[in-house]
């Protein structure tokens, strides 16, 4: 049986660090790769072409949005496998993708495999996160990225199958760069919680209430019940039950460091955004929209002032 022709989309912005060997797990397991581009001022683009990817720049408004203008500007393909630069494929999960995509039936629209990570040089396997279940491969024409600025997924309407290999996400950059990146992120997250409360952009999810472990249990927990708990509150709570309940400490030293500043430190800081958000919306008796944008510099295009 032919194999359908896959096409990866990877999103840059100076990735020289990551992007060869994020490459190099693709070889032989996609027949193009689209790098979409942010402006990067460091080898990015010289190593994505001289690798065989198609780079195309494109200014940046978020993940989701970049991600599915991507998809609009991809030539014919089949599938398409989403991977970020710092990300790269198991050997098991190649060899899936190799061997099983063209047994696929018509009906399959897309395909969970499992996410792990690296933190510090270390697999964190406890504190119940991962490897986590993603959709990361999908039909052409068939997915599309949640319109969210924080933590958004692949979503496709129809049925999907499930491969056991695992994508790895392993940044190697420093502490700091991870706690600088981390901050815009809170912010980012800070304005999809308050989206929540107050309804300024439409609520776009893939929430699913399944006792199946994967983003979209994940995200049900987070907006149906995480979200209702009160702030700062939450944040202790979520921590206490990774590193305690969920044997996180059984990631040593780096799963300590990584579980407090992302399940902790990370949290309390969005919420913290949060409510400096509504402080200034009842000074100033001004809209959500307004007060993100002064707050937290986002822009989110209210549709209400």
């Amino acid at each position: 049986m032919k194999a359908p022709k896959l096409t990866a989309i990877i999103l840059t912005y100076n990735e020289e660090q990551h992007l060869p060997r994020c490459l190099a797990s693709l070889d032989g397991v996609v027949d193009s790769i689209l790098v979409v581009d942010c402006f990067s001022t460091d080898k990015t683009v010289f190593l994505a072409e001289n690798n065989g990817a198609k780079v195309i720049q494109h200014s940046w408004t978020n993940q989701s949005t970049q991600f599915n203008w991507a998809l609009s500007q991809t030539e014919t393909t089949e599938w398409i496998l989403r991977l970020d630069a710092d990300e790269y494929l198991t050997p098991e999960l190649q060899s899936e993708i190799r061997g099983k995509l063209s047994s696929m039936g018509n009906d399959i629209e897309g395909i969970f495999c499992g996410r792990q990570m690296i933190f510090q040089g270390r697999l964190i396997k406890h504190g119940g996160l991962f490897p986590i279940r993603v959709l990361r491969l999908f039909r052409y024409g068939k997915g599309q990225c949640e319109k969210r600025w924080m933590d958004e997924h692949i979503k496709v309407p129809g049925p999907t199958a499930d491969f056991k290999g695992n994508i790895i996400d392993h940044n190697l950059n420093s502490l700091s760069w991870w706690i600088d990146k981390h901050n815009h992120y809170a912010s980012r997250e800070a304005v999809d919680l308050l989206n929540l409360r107050y309804k300024f952009m439409p609520h776009d999810s893939i929430a699913t209430f399944s006792l199946r472990p994967g983003s979209g249990s994940k995200r049900w927990i987070k907006e149906n019940i995480y979200a209702n708990l009160p702030n700062g509150f939450r944040a202790f709570a979520y921590f206490f039950y990774r590193y305690i309940i969920r044997c996180g400490f059984l990631d040593g030293q780096e799963g300590m460091t990584f579980h407090f500043l992302q399940g902790f430190w990370y949290r309390f800081l969005v919420d913290a955004k949060i409510a400096e958000v509504e402080q200034y919306m009842k000074k100033t008796g001004c809209s959500a929209t307004r007060a993100i944008k002064e707050i937290l510099f986002i822009n989110v295009q209210p549709t209400s002032t």
